[in-house]
């Protein structure tokens, strides 16, 4: 199974290599263990893995991390809760800030933009990951959310629509919500045509997203690119809503491989830094989306 999320990618590969391998030593020892019994011969002992400068990582596989020092659900939504509070809190900094200086708060959406698209990448490539990075990302995507929900905010306002930004909160949250639902209880399955589908409609969707970041500096739609023509605009705004909702999935079928996997507790930060990457990118659809409505009403 594979995420179309980067930044949960590298557990899925790990997973594939590990099922290819073998899955490791305590795959070894119990194929050798069933050998033995069959022939009436005493297990020979496995040779100890090879040294790794990667604990728990060798010849591209993961091996399962020692009892007691794997990867839990718990730990996943103890670094969840950490960024989350580290992006809301720098959030509200930069919401003050572009408030106070608006000048000052354009550059800031721009620099901040910048900074956390780097981050991303640098972050989602990392082999080994870096928990002062990932904070990093969440402190810096914090700012950006901020800012940016303070200029869709006033564009709501100039039409006389309130309550945007709590409008998007509650969506982004209630929608998190529900697709843990439906993923928990199986009621929707990720299953390898799922993931086919997914990685399709995202790679057309970023496409459709360059193509109309250039229509809108050339005025289209108002500004708003593609998603501000009529309802054709509107159409593009939910299905890239549902684009991320279902993105959701597919992080957690692999947060769910990876506690599976066993894989080293560390690796909870990356699985944190995923959902978070997936819940930003929800926002600020369900943002443009409300933003656009708004700004539509007579």
């Amino acid at each position: 199974m594979q995420t179309a999320n980067p930044v949960l990618a590298r557990i899925d590969r790990d997973a594939a290599q590990a099922s290819r391998s073998g899955a490791g030593f305590a795959y070894e020892e119990g194929r050798s263990a069933v050998a033995s019994a069959q022939v009436g011969t005493a297990a020979p002992v496995p040779a100890p893995a090879p040294a790794s400068d990667d604990a728990g990582i060798y010849s591209g596989v993961q091996i399962p991390a020692p009892a007691g020092q794997r990867v839990t659900y718990a730990d996943v939504m103890v670094k969840c809760a950490i960024m989350f509070a580290i992006a809301v809190v720098m959030a509200f900094a930069g919401w003050m800030i572009t408030e106070a200086m608006p000048g000052v708060g354009t550059l800031l959406v721009f620099g901040a933009m910048i900074a956390t698209i780097g981050l991303g990448l640098v972050n989602a490539m990392k082999r080994k990951v870096s928990p002062p990075l990932t904070i990093l990302y969440a402190a810096v995507s914090g700012i950006m959310l901020g800012a940016v929900s303070y200029w869709y905010n006033q564009i709501a306002l100039a039409s006389d629509y309130e309550g945007l930004v709590l409008q998007a909160v509650l969506a982004t949250f209630t929608t998190f919500g529900v697709m843990l639902l439906l993923f928990g209880t199986g009621i929707v399955k990720v299953t390898s045509k799922f993931m086919k589908v997914m990685l399709v409609a995202m790679v057309s969707y970023l496409f459709i997203g360059i193509a109309s970041f250039i229509a809108a500096m050339f005025g289209v739609g108002g500004g708003w690119g593609f998603y501000g023509v009529g309802t054709l605009g509107l159409l593009l705004c939910i299905f890239g809503v549902g684009l991320a909702a279902f993105t959701l999935m597919l992080d957690f079928e692999a947060i769910k491989q990876g506690v599976a996997m066993g894989l080293p507790e560390r690796e909870s930060w990356r699985m944190s830094f995923g959902l978070l990457v997936t819940l930003v990118w929800l926002y600020l659809e369900f943002l443009r989306l409300f933003a656009i409505i708004a700004s539509g009403r007579d």
